[in-house]
């Protein structure tokens, strides 16, 4: 059951794109400036240029080298946290907003991706929501409240449209898919040719104001309008780090004949739960492409060097005709208190606004966010501003919101333990170890050629301790998901805004 680790499905863009990116600093001020060339800062950048604004975008790696090329590319309005839960946390209505907010982001995607050649593989199809452990309880609950929303939703007998090993099945219409790298190369493409910029350059810190800035590395960029669209913040804001929780989330890639299931999307009702959809070929003649995802944690914690084995038994215990897996990669998805993504004004810094709170739907939660922070930055009203304001509180998830900064707390307890192995020769080639000395924690990385990279395992942001991970081969902070390379320490994801400091120790063979 072997694959090809941390090798994600879709084709990156930047090497077709990296001469579109200013390099150096920026003197001038800017219109707008947005941190971050992932779904939400291009979405948004589009959108404003169509208004007649000048936009740069900004980001460190390049187009998509965040998260959103780790996506499984799931276009759904059947959100990941069940219109019953939605409906109890913002009300009817709310859960009436949210399921249109996602249908127009949707509908976005679809007019941009058919208008473009080749329509980067976008197709609308059904969605099939299936029990984990055959209780349909829960499917017949959710059909009830995804109609109330506005959704079409159905139950489907066993085996009448989905595999029959799935049994019965919600059926959700007008879902889609889409291949994301050639969709992010057209979403990318557009915005230059609507005028935008772009500028390599990582982003430290964000000040609001009547002119706010971006502090970069080698300078400083102001402008009438921030987006800050870098997957979480990293910048001084108390808006909504404590409102959501980060996760590991897996996926892995299966070649198999056509006939193994009908193209659609599929989700359980596990928790985590698996969700799968396809990926057709270009040729008729090759093999269709099985993506499953899943065996979520809390980053940083319950480090696993099984979760893809597990995702392929998974998939091999449902799906006649799987056959050898060629990809395998995994994503952070950013999960809120009340399942709702947080796109709008950051209550702490004037003229700075915010996406971020994917929740396993950072597509269509990024593309609606460019939708509605342009009609905020336009001055016009907008229906979903109050339902993804990122100072809303989190009342009726109030519960897990409780959970989450508990177990955030927890964390913190690494500090008095020892460390997890007594000696730097304990530690083998390629793997990373966290040890103790004196008061310091040092994370200590010895690379494949046998030398130890050593650094202060004190995450920057909120000072917890960070863990080795074995499957990704990063430091992760387990508090609230910073993550580090492994042999640099440099930043991977946020919320931190500064790498891993280097530790003295001594040179090891």
């Amino acid at each position: 059951m072997g694959t090809a680790r941390t090798q994600p499905l879709w084709t990156p863009v930047d090497t077709a794109t990296a001469d579109w990116f200013l390099e150096g600093p920026v003197s001038e001020a800017q219109d707008v400036v947005i941190v971050g060339a992932g779904i939400a800062g291009l979405s948004t950048a589009l959108c404003l240029c169509r208004e007649g604004r000048r936009v740069l975008v900004i980001d460190r790696a390049g187009l998509g080298a965040g998260e959103t090329l780790r996506t499984t590319a799931h276009l759904a309005s059947a959100l990941d946290d069940r219109y019953y839960r939605l409906a109890r946390q913002h009300g009817e209505e709310g859960a009436r907003l949210a399921a249109a907010s996602h249908a127009a982001a949707i509908d976005w995607i679809e007019e941009l991706a058919l208008a473009s050649d080749p329509p980067c593989g976008f197709r609308r199809l059904p969605g099939y929501l299936f029990s984990h452990d055959g209780d349909t309880d829960n499917l017949r609950r959710e059909e009830e409240a995804a109609r109330a929303a506005g959704l079409s939703a159905e139950l489907v007998g066993e085996g009448e449209e989905a595999p029959a090993a799935l049994g019965p099945v919600l059926r959700f219409d007008q879902q889609a898919r889409v291949d994301m790298g050639l969709y992010l190369l057209v979403l990318a493409k557009a915005v230059r040719d609507a005028g935008g910029a772009f500028l390599r350059a990582e982003a430290s810190a964000v000040e609001g104001g009547a002119q706010p800035c971006v502090h970069l590395r080698d300078g400083e960029v102001r402008a009438n309008a921030v987006v800050v669209a870098s997957n979480v913040p990293f910048h001084e804001t108390g808006a909504t780090y404590t409102k959501q929780a980060p996760y590991r989330t897996y996926a892995v890639v299966a070649e198999a004949p056509p006939e193994t299931l009908p193209d659609a999307l599929y989700w359980d009702d596990g928790d985590p739960y698996h969700y799968v959809r396809l990926q057709m070929p270009g040729d008729a003649a090759d093999p269709v492409q099985v993506i499953v995802g899943g065996e979520d944690h809390k980053t940083g914690q319950e480090d696993d060097p099984t979760a893809y084995v597990r995702l392929q038994e998974w998939a091999k215990a449902r799906f006649s005709g799987i056959g050898r897996f060629t990809h395998a990669w995994s994503g952070q998805v950013l999960e809120p208190a009340d399942g709702l993504a947080f796109i709008g004004r950051d209550p702490d810094n004037e003229n700075v606004y915010l996406v971020t709170g994917d929740s396993g739907n950072g597509i269509t939660h990024g593309t609606l966010a460019g939708l509605l922070i342009t009609d905020l930055i336009q001055g016009r009203d907008n229906p979903w501003t109050g339902l993804y304001d990122p100072a809303r509180k989190p009342v009726r998830g109030g519960g897990e919101w409780l959970r989450e900064n508990a177990n955030a707390a927890l964390q913190y307890r690494d500090w008095i333990r020892p460390g997890e192995v007594a000696d730097a020769d304990a530690i083998a080639r390629g793997t990373g170890a966290v040890l103790r000395r004196g008061l310091h924690r040092v994370a200590l990385y010895r690379g494949a050629d046998g030398h130890l990279h050593a650094f202060n395992a004190r995450c920057p942001h909120l000072g917890c301790v960070v863990r080795w991970s074995s499957e990704e081969k990063s430091w992760d902070c387990p508090c609230h998901g910073s993550r580090f390379d492994a042999a640099s320490g440099a930043i991977l994801n946020g919320p931190t805004s500064e790498p891993l400091s280097p530790f003295p120790w001594e040179k090891a063979s």
